[in-house]
């Protein structure tokens, strides 16, 4: 793929997660990171389904909203800091540069963190060239 072909988007933006209803959804983009996670808490399996409350500070009214997966794995990954640890992935959609695509999201708890979703290398290969200077490109292209 040439890089004609890969958006350009900056280092945070806000995006759609159709599947999981949640619109203007702040990200921040993670090179660093090979997967991509959402914020989410009370995070547990029961009857053969996984629940956990999906949390935003930004946006009130997706505080604490419930989420239900009857598809989902279990992934080991690693933290910056070297420690891996077990978690929850789920797959879903991700709505940017108004096109739909497919993303594999971790839940973990990122209450420490400034932004609920951090979008990983996994998702951004062979679609997006990460400009550091610029924010929000995709956001602002849609009519609000």
């Amino acid at each position: 793929m040439t890089s004609k072909s890969k958006k350009i988007i900056g280092r945070v933006d806000k995006a759609d997660f159709p599947e999981l209803n949640l619109k203007d959804i702040a990200i921040k983009i993670d090179t660093g990171a090979y997967t991509s996670s959402i914020h989410c808490d009370d995070i547990h399996e029961k009857d053969g389904a996984l629940y956990c409350r999906f949390l935003d500070k930004e946006h009130p009214d997706y505080n604490h909203k419930p989420l239900i997966f009857k598809n989902y794995n279990t992934i080991k990954v690693r933290s910056s800091n070297g420690i891996a640890q077990k978690r929850y992935e789920i797959k879903s959609t991700i709505k940017i540069f108004e096109k739909v695509y497919k993303i594999s999201l971790s839940l973990s708890d990122r209450k420490e963190m400034k932004f609920p979703v951090l979008i990983g290398r996994k998702f951004l290969n062979n679609k997006f060239i990460v400009d550091p200077q610029l924010k929000d490109i995709s956001f602002n292209l849609q009519e609000h």
